[in-house]
């Protein structure tokens, strides 16, 4: 287990990948091939990587609060006996929650009193491509809500607590997008109450939480030194694609720049959980495309061209060592076969169907050989040779967050 403290250098550089089966996608769980499991965990070792990201779709694991389905517990347990079989770690993500645009919420979580504003983020779940009308309930102070939470975890960690292929548990994916809290008082009290019970059955791997280039842009109730405070390991996502702050969408600088930056927030270093690019496909030219998302709201979207893509792997991967980084998960596995694409999210998020290492037809694209290649080279944990200097206390960094980061992001400069 590694620990993002002092004495990490010289330890291996975690590199990883965020999983979905590429036929299965979000619904996995309920459609479960342990056949299909075991060859694309092979391609995964195959590409050198060591850990992989897995996520507990919440309906299917809860479909209701005080249920967990046996179902799926067991063929998560099948799941981490395929991995140990090939020697790869599993980060075990809780409350998914939001994934890939929508927001996936079991029909008990929905405020059936309420309705969505026309601004929300579109709710799905498996049986409902179009998306709920009422929103969801707090998640972060409504008891019920809360009693159901730990209901999860102590079921989940207390089947895999003894589990060789559990690497660590992650308490969700970007939850300020599934449901922000009120306040970062509030959110990082569900943390810490969130981490207390995973430690009081599995008190030695680590907990982390999934936080992204939000925490790093705004104030929305996860602020990265209170949630390092709570937690054993710091992570960030990010993606230039989405980001004001880039200077374009193939940065190679603003992966490693948000990696220090995060670092300095949490007086640690950080492994960079999510990173990655969408691609054209079939191949082409990268290129600009305007999508029509949920509600009408529109998306002007980036497509590299595979080889694109691949050089913008090559360039950010050995930046994130330079930083200091603990290690690179990539997003995602796989490209989503079109049988797929009538779903969400790949009904209208368009570039949702091509992030993978894998084409939709599961033929290998050139990221994932850079990202073999690397692999090969063994990489190891180093001391950063640049670093974000926050000048004010920490605490300051949130009176303004974008124009500190722009700030921050022209004195960090180029890494050449």
């Amino acid at each position: 287990m590694i620990k993002a403290e002092a004495g990490v250098v010289g330890q291996p550089f975690l590199l990883g990948v965020n999983y979905w089966p590429r036929r299965k996608a979000m619904r996995w769980w309920e459609e479960f091939d342990a056949g299909e499991v075991s060859d694309e965990f092979a391609i995964i070792k195959y590409l050198g990587l060591s850990h992989v990201r897995v996520f507990l779709l919440w309906e299917s694991f809860q479909p209701t609060p005080d249920r967990v389905n046996a179902g799926a517990l067991r063929d998560l347990e099948t799941v981490c006996d395929i991995a140990a079989g090939l020697d790869l770690q599993l980060e075990v993500t809780f409350f998914t929650g939001h994934m890939s645009g929508p927001n996936w919420a079991p029909p008990w979580l929905l405020d059936r009193g309420r309705r969505s504003d026309p601004g929300d983020r579109q709710i799905v779940g498996l049986g409902d491509s179009r998306g709920s009308t009422s929103p969801i309930h707090d998640v972060y102070v409504t008891a019920f809500v809360v009693d159901a939470e730990d209901l999860l975890l102590r079921a989940v960690c207390g089947t895999l607590r003894d589990h060789p292929a559990v690497w660590a548990w992650s308490l969700g994916n970007e939850p300020d997008l599934f449901c922000q809290p009120g306040d970062a008082r509030t959110g990082r009290a569900w943390v810490h109450d969130r981490t207390a019970v995973i430690r009081s059955i599995d008190p030695d791997r680590p907990v982390l939480a999934g936080l992204h280039g939000a925490s790093l842009e705004a104030d929305v109730g996860f602020r990265i030194g209170d949630i390092a405070a709570e937690t054993d390991l710091s992570v960030m996502h990010g993606y230039p694609i989405y980001s004001p702050v880039a200077r374009g969408p193939l940065d190679p600088d603003f992966v490693p720049f948000t990696a220090a930056l995060a670092a300095a927030l949490a007086g640690r270093p950080v492994l960079y959980e999510e990173f990655g690019v969408n691609t054209s496909s079939p191949d082409g030219p990268s290129h600009w495309q305007d999508l029509v998302l949920w509600g009408g709201r529109r998306r002007h979207a980036f497509f590299a061209s595979e080889d694109d893509a691949a050089a913008y792997f090559a360039a950010v991967l050995p930046r994130l060592v330079r930083v200091g980084s603990l290690g690179a998960f990539a997003w995602c596995f796989s490209d989503y076969d079109p049988a797929l694409w009538t779903w969400p999210p790949c009904d209208v998020q368009v570039h949702e169907r091509f992030f993978g290492f894998l084409r939709p037809d599961g033929s290998l694209k050139p990221s994932a050989q850079v990202m073999r290649a690397f692999a090969l080279t063994k990489p190891t944990v180093r001391a950063p040779e640049r670093t974000v200097d926050l000048h004010d206390p920490a605490g300051d960094y949130y009176g303004d967050p974008l124009a500190r980061m722009t700030e921050l992001y022209e004195r960090f400069g180029r890494l050449v």
